[in-house]
């Protein structure tokens, strides 16, 4: 008989209280120059590239974020996860590896496209708290073309690797994609497929990077999901506050950089500032 009282479908515990210690987190990204074996790696030596990172999340976490999230952003355009070469795992592992021993803070990754598999190993040999995953049920179309939740491929990976400890930030609905194939069905639904998947934390995210989400929306998601929830993208000076009276957390990047560009290196002034308008 199952005595178990923890129900079918539903993660253990707060992952957000249990990593930060808190709730109301602000985690920087720090998104990666391209790397070797990416298209438009143009030659950079990977110690340049390990120092941007490692700047970025010094300004980051300076400036009062709690923790970092490490990304191969510069990859464009971004692969599928079984064409993500071992050479992307390697490079992330050491640059993720350096922040979190020179920083000592909370840091996840996430390896695009979708590529749980590689964040899980990345974040295994780096000591990462958490990775995200941008599908983890379901399916989608995205730039990068027909994607499929990674959920059971993953679980079965992060136990073999003895990586519980690993937890899943799952995106809902998530940006840069269409989803025709499951229009049929409730955003509310698709957030519990992810719970049922045994996700730790849900994602909310608006249209592209950089794009802002309905607050409504963003609290439709919240509701339907009963785990801790953060909001992935458009968070800026303006709109974080009326999203943290939502949400548990935010994940910030573009509104940080230099000119708010995404791939400018952080501002360590416009950290600043975003984290002293949280707490006024």
């Amino acid at each position: 008989m199952n005595t178990s009282t923890k129900p079918i479908g539903q993660a253990g515990g707060d992952a957000i209280q249990s990593i930060f210690g808190r709730t109301k987190v602000v985690i920087g990204v720090v998104h990666l120059a391209a790397l070797p074996g990416a298209p438009r790696h143009d030659g950079e030596t990977v110690e340049a590239i390990y120092r941007r990172g490692l700047d970025d999340a010094r300004a980051y976490l300076a400036g009062g974020c709690d923790g970092v999230i490490v990304e191969n952003h510069g990859d464009v355009p971004f692969a599928k996860p079984d064409d993500i070469g071992h050479e992307t795992s390697a490079h992330m592992a050491v640059v993720a590896d350096r922040i979190r021993r020179e920083l000592g803070r909370p840091i996840g990754v996430n390896v695009l496209a979708n590529a749980a598999i590689p964040a899980l190993a990345v974040a295994s040999a780096a000591g990462a708290s958490f990775i995200r995953v941008n599908q983890w049920a379901n399916a989608y179309i995205a730039n990068e073309g027909f994607i499929e939740g990674e959920a059971a491929r993953a679980m079965r990976y992060r136990a073999h690797l003895r990586a519980k400890g690993i937890k899943i930030f799952a995106d809902a609905h998530v940006k840069h994609g269409a989803h025709a194939i499951v229009a049929d069905r409730p955003v509310e639904e698709q957030v519990k497929d992810l719970v049922f998947f045994d996700a730790d934390a849900i994602i909310a995210t608006g249209q592209r990077t950089g794009h802002a989400a309905d607050l409504g929306y963003i609290r439709t998601i919240k509701e339907a999901a009963g785990l801790p929830t953060l909001v992935g993208s458009g968070v800026t000076p303006d709109n974080v506050n009326d999203i943290l009276g939502i949400v548990d957390g935010v994940i910030v990047a573009s509104s940080l950089k230099y000119d708010g560009v995404w791939w400018n290196q952080v501002e360590p002034a416009r950290v600043t500032a975003f984290i002293d308008g949280i707490r006024r």
